[in-house]
């Protein structure tokens, strides 16, 4: 919990750095444009990789098969639209790292490992009241 408290704090002003920064290289019309330009391409391409997921685990399912791959899929998709919706440029990056599929690989990996992790270490519960 510290860790998403310690980002929510050092993300943005990291941010305004950067849009100040690159304003003042390019322009603060430019900055404006190219945030634009990022969050519709990005969510655009989201959208188009969160759909393909979706079928290839309609698929799997359709065939009796686990759609393992295709949910840590679309979960890195989410995650990364969701960035790519937020406006700033290390977030659009760490976007189009978890849409674009070659550079989602690493990150399924280590996401999976986590996810077994909690599994593994989780006792669910289930009371009827």
């Amino acid at each position: 919990m510290r860790w998403l408290l310690l980002a929510l704090i050092i993300v943005p002003a990291v941010e305004i750095g950067v849009f100040v920064w690159v304003g003042g290289v390019i322009g603060p019309w430019w900055v404006v444009g190219l945030i634009i330009l990022t969050g519709i391409v990005g969510v655009s391409l989201a959208r188009k990789e969160g759909l393909d997921a979706w079928r290839r685990a309609q698929i799997a399912m359709n065939q009796g098969k686990p759609p393992g791959d295709a949910i840590i899929d679309g979960i890195c998709i989410f995650v990364g639209g969701v960035f790519l919706f937020a406006p700033g440029f290390i977030t659009d990056i760490a976007g189009f790292i978890l849409v674009l599929p070659p550079t989602r690989s690493p990150f399924k990996g280590m996401l999976e490992r986590l996810l077994r992790n909690l599994a593994s270490k989780s006792t669910f519960i289930y009371r009827r009241w």
